[in-house]
């Protein structure tokens, strides 16, 4: 199980790639956000589906349809039972009212996919995708190929569309339906949509695709794509263990957000808010910055964190390819405990080499602990005047400044709080 909730994927994450068209694509969009994959080949592939979208971008940016219409054409093909239609009372005595409704609906059918084959799918380069996906892409092909779209659709425009034309429509939606594949063409269309969506995301915010590597880590000029204006910043990790130190306000959440964001979503195949990156293959994930009790299972923040650290550290040391964040790593106990279990995990979790660890605190003495297999770095703040400026710029090494007294000052509360 991944622990993820802290990048808040459904209520942050999905908007910034939504261009759905119907709730079965945005359903579809937040499955493949939610859902990590499992291999890098994997990962790559993906990469290359999306390529192919953005190649294809001049054909698909005018993909649309009227979004009654795919609900009406979903629901008919996935409840439609031909026993229904008496073709006999038809021919003699007129349609009833559910035959007549069958009719609009086939009328709609046509229509309607006739305009999916005609603006999009038949006019798409399949050589800029990769090959197990040209398969899913000539599936849709062959299943709209069934209906005879343009010459069922020259029918209707003329109003010729008789009960003959029917029987026929009617015995290919049977013979699709005993095949299986009515099904398979719908997770097949709302998959396409789905990367279409995700494919216009990354070509309006120019994200970029990550190479995927086993332990490299370099992201330059990233950011997280919810702040306006944000701050970028460039990351290099030279040890798998990372400590970010730096007084409060200076940004350390954010950054950690915006790193494991990159990671993840790299991760996914997806394009990231980056100018250039290589990330390493991750196999499991534990993203902690929103410090939060458990209140179904009785934890405190600190209890959490113990088990959530057992957690990774048995999957490190099971093989995984874990990528960990801790934010301010056990300020729920005193600061003594704090300082030796903090220096014991940064040690500790260092010999496992396949898993990236990043950890912010704000326990100073730390400094003096640190060693060459752990990396540290900081969010730059200035004092000017006495007066803290917060750059956001990320910096190698351990800031030494501590703004909380002269916060503390400048709200006048030394004065407010004297004692004899």
């Amino acid at each position: 199980m991944n622990n993820i909730q802290d990048l808040n994927i459904k209520d942050e994450v999905l908007p910034i790639f939504d261009f759905s068209l119907n709730s079965f694509t945005k359903k579809k969009i937040l499955t493949i956000l939610e859902t990590p994959l499992k291999a890098k080949n994997q990962i790559i592939e993906r990469q290359n589906i999306l390529k192919g979208f953005v190649l294809n971008k001049e054909v698909l940016k005018n993909y649309s349809y009227t979004v009654l219409y795919v609900n009406e054409v979903h629901y008919f093909l996935n409840n439609f039972k031909e026993e229904n239609l008496n073709w006999k009372r038809f021919l003699f005595f007129g349609p009833t009212a559910d035959e007549i409704l069958t009719h609009n609906k086939i009328h709609q059918l046509i229509l309607f996919f006739r305009r999916l084959e005609s603006t999009c799918f038949s006019r798409l380069n399949l050589i800029h995708f990769p090959e197990p996906y040209r398969k899913d892409l000539n599936r849709i092909l062959s299943f709209l190929s069934v209906f005879e779209l343009r010459k069922y659709e020259y029918i209707i425009r003329e109003k010729q569309l008789k009960s003959k034309h029917l029987k026929k429509i009617v015995a290919k939606i049977s013979a699709l339906q005993v095949e299986g594949k009515i099904g398979t063409f719908w997770d097949d269309l709302f998959l396409f949509e789905s990367y279409l969506s995700i494919s216009k995301t990354i070509i309006d915010r120019e994200f970029i695709f990550p190479v995927i590597t086993d332990k490299s880590l370099v992201i330059d000029d990233f950011y997280h794509p919810l702040i306006d204006s944000p701050i970028k910043n460039s990351f290099t990790a030279i040890n798998n263990v990372i400590v970010l130190n730096g007084p409060n306000m200076s940004g350390k959440s954010t950054f950690l957000k915006s790193v494991s964001l990159c990671i993840y979503l790299g991760n996914l195949g997806l394009g990231i808010p980056a100018g250039n990156a290589e990330i390493p293959f991750c196999t499991d994930f534990s993203i902690g910055i929103n410090k939060r009790d458990d209140i179904l299972n009785g934890y405190s923040h600190f209890m959490t964190e113990v088990v959530n650290l057992k957690d990774v550290v048995l999957k490190a040391a099971d093989g995984k390819r874990c990528f960990v964040v801790f934010d301010e790593l056990f300020s729920g106990t005193n600061v003594e405990d704090a300082l030796e279990i903090c220096t014991r995990t940064i040690n500790g979790v260092g010999a496992y080499s396949n898993s990236y660890f990043l950890i912010s605190t704000h326990i100073q003495e730390l400094k003096d602990l640190t060693n060459e297999s752990v990396s540290t770095y900081y969010l730059d703040c200035e004092l000017i005047d006495n007066i803290p400026t917060f750059t956001y710029k990320l910096k190698k090494g351990w800031s030494d400044i501590k703004v909380g007294r002269i916060l503390f000052e400048k709200e006048g509360l030394n004065k407010l709080l004297q004692f004899n």
